[in-house]
């Protein structure tokens, strides 16, 4: 199998054109287990449940096919099986500014109100003024307070510092439900982005209790000019046709995987251009500024629910800085490029830069899935 591990229990979802919609699956013996039934319809339905790593370590169902077929294919041709999501139900929600490296490069943007060009100058002056200062900072202790009173009498203080060191982390709403695009997919930017890169990243799969029931890999793909220019433009730079890839599985919690395994996790990126340009990236979540679970609190609670539960990116430690092309233009995205995010215990998720124009239209939505399982006798 493509770097999947030889061990753990893991579900996703595949299109399925033998039913004109998607199937929910697991992986067995390097094949494609179906156990789509009226028990559990949905991966939400399972995410709900109190035995979700048992009930799917031990559902029954047909072999769709092996893996290593389905892994390379695109979600272009509906009359073949291919990777979506392993979401579906679940609102799509993304920590920013966790870490402190990618906390400095949103200081950055912010400076350059979105010019590449400007952003070499604008990191060295802002480096030799802080450093590594940041990075061991706990958020929100007296110390980040007392941090944050220094740097707002250098006239440094950022918006992106207030949520990377305050009490407050930053959630937002990365993408819809269902609109998340699976292994094997196209990628879009928006057409306006000249200065963009991928952000690889954990993603919890949370029910609508607050149960961390699993992990998976994500890209949240990051147009750097367009959130640069005002961070009012995030839902503009971060939503938009095929922004969000998840996959290829959730990893679900049990006696071979736990919330310490994502605490320890070391990503790799690798970006392969047509052009023959290759970049290798790491995140470790090791010097995460939060613990996955305060994040997780900070975004479900009391103060805000999520009935179908939830799919929540953690920020990545990942900051883009050297040059593809010219002296001081740092790295952007070429259409073509193809990314690969990996960890050695959910596999890799590998998916095609396009424009978002480009690449599928999204129309399979939450009515669409309510009438396909209806005429499938699964509600």
């Amino acid at each position: 199998m493509q770097n999947m591990p030889a061990s753990g229990t893991f579900v996703g979802r595949v299109w399925n054109p033998a039913v004109n919609g998607p199937s929910i699956v697991t992986l067995r013996n390097g094949r494609l287990i179906d156990i789509t039934n009226p028990d559990a319809p949905t991966v939400r339905d399972i995410c709900e449940r109190d035995d979700t790593a048992a009930y799917v370590a031990t559902a029954s169902g047909p072999d769709l096919s092996g893996f290593d077929e389905v892994a390379g294919r695109d979600n272009s041709d509906l009359t073949r099986i291919h990777f979506l999501a392993p979401c579906d139900l679940q609102a799509v929600k993304a920590c920013g500014v966790t870490f402190a490296r990618s906390m400095v490069e949103r200081v950055i943007e912010e400076r350059a109100a979105g010019d590449a060009n400007k952003a070499e100058a604008i990191r060295t002056r802002i480096g030799a003024a802080i450093g590594d200062s940041l990075r061991n900072i706990r958020p929100g202790s007296d110390e980040a307070a007392r941090v944050k009173e220094a740097l707002i009498r250098e006239g440094l203080w950022s918006q992106y510092l207030e949520v990377g060191i305050g009490p407050d982390a930053e959630v937002f709403s990365k993408g819809q439900v269902l609109s998340s695009v699976g292994h094997g997919a196209s990628v879009g930017l928006h057409p306006i982005s000249k200065w963009n890169n991928p952000e690889p990243e954990m993603v919890l799969a949370v029910n609508s209790r607050g149960g961390i029931v699993g992990a998976s890999l994500g890209n949240d793909v990051n147009l750097r000019d367009v959130e640069g220019r005002s961070a009012l433009l995030l839902s503009k730079a971060k939503d938009n046709n095929a922004s969000c890839a998840i996959g290829p599985f959730i990893r679900l919690f049990d006696e071979t995987y736990s919330l310490d395994d994502v605490r320890g996790a070391e990503l790799t990126l690798k970006v392969t251009g047509g052009d023959g340009y290759e970049l290798n990236g790491h995140s470790s979540m090791s010097e995460i500024s939060r613990d996955p679970a305060d994040l997780v609190r900070q975004t479900i609670g009391r103060h805000h629910q999520y009935p179908d539960g939830l799919m929540l990116f953690l920020g990545t430690l990942f900051a883009p800085t050297e040059d593809r092309d010219v002296p001081g233009g740092g790295f952007t995205h070429k259409l073509g490029d193809v990314v690969t995010i990996a960890n050695d215990k959910l596999g890799q998720l590998t998916n095609t830069v396009r424009l978002s124009t480009e690449c599928p239209p999204w129309e399979f939505g939450a009515s669409h899935l309510m009438r396909n399982l209806a005429q499938r006798n699964l509600i």
